[in-house]
């Protein structure tokens, strides 16, 4: 079972609920995009699909999905959709699973053990008494436990997992480097070349593991980047395009706005 300890970003634990996460625009949880620190995403109603490193499967009630730092991932929700998400900023020393993982927990009492470690968890965040960081430095102790402990029980019932497909192997790779190469300009054809495919072979892949052929993924990251740093920062649009590869202004807004409906500046404007 690979596990690794997870990197030190500059802020700390927070559990946010998962319609939260949408309400500055439903892009903020379609499109796809990475985090810097680990994630644990839990479903406790609805449904819907989510595309992790470039495979797509459906979630519903009572999934629990974990995400490594960097790993590109996108989900909809179809219809109303509660749950709530973990982002496990710096927490040295917590071992978690070094690989994505989508639970499908049915035993009600494991359920409630995931329910009962976040409720805690967020009652301390909310604290202010002595102890409160050790607190929740422990309780994310045991959430990785929690998952290390789910993970080992569902490997066991599995037995050995199934190998993935040469599809699903592409475009998890393709995944892997176009969330390291999104903003460097690369087209399509650069990272079919990277690859040592075809760019037709490399979309045929994307398309039979996601649903989606590849330049749709590469589009799709760099405007959700494009997106966020249009409203969470305040960097001239001239520089916004030039952090995303892309070759001018110009081309940058007729871009965003073919795809969006919007030039970079309105969009802004929106919030």
């Amino acid at each position: 079972m690979q596990m690794t300890v997870i990197p030190d970003p500059s802020f700390g634990p927070r559990i946010v609920p998962i319609p939260r996460l949408a309400s500055g625009g439903r892009w903020r949880v379609e499109a796809m995009r990475s985090q810097r620190e680990p994630v644990l995403l839990w479903f406790t109603q609805g449904q819907g699909r989510i595309t992790v490193s470039g495979t797509t499967r459906g979630y519903g009630a009572h999934n629990a999905i974990f995400l490594p730092p960097r790993t590109m991932y996108g989900f909809e929700m179809l219809g109303r959709v509660f749950g709530n998400a973990v982002f496990f900023g710096h927490t040295p020393d917590v071992a978690l699973p070094g690989a994505p993982l989508h639970l499908r927990v049915r035993d009600v009492a494991v359920q409630n053990e995931l329910n009962a470690i976040l409720d805690n968890t967020q009652r301390e965040l909310s604290d202010t008494r002595p102890g409160q960081d050790r607190a929740v430095h422990h309780y994310i102790g045991l959430l990785g436990v929690w998952l290390e402990r789910q993970q080992a029980e569902a490997s066991e019932a599995q037995g050995k997992p199934p190998r993935p497909d040469a599809a699903r192997r592409l475009a998890e790779r393709y995944a892997r480097l176009l969330e390291r190469d999104f903003s460097s300009g690369m087209n399509v054809a650069d990272f079919a070349a990277a690859l040592n495919v075809t760019p037709t072979h490399l979309s045929r892949a994307c398309k039979a593991s996601c649903g989606r052929p590849a330049h749709a993924l590469l589009q799709d990251r760099v405007l959700f980047e494009a997106r966020k740093l249009l409203v969470e920062t305040q960097r001239p649009i001239k520089d916004v395009a030039r952090q995303l590869g892309f070759a001018s202004p110009a081309y940058f807004t007729r871009a965003f706005q073919a795809q969006v409906g919007k030039t970079p500046s309105a969009f802004r404007r929106g919030g």
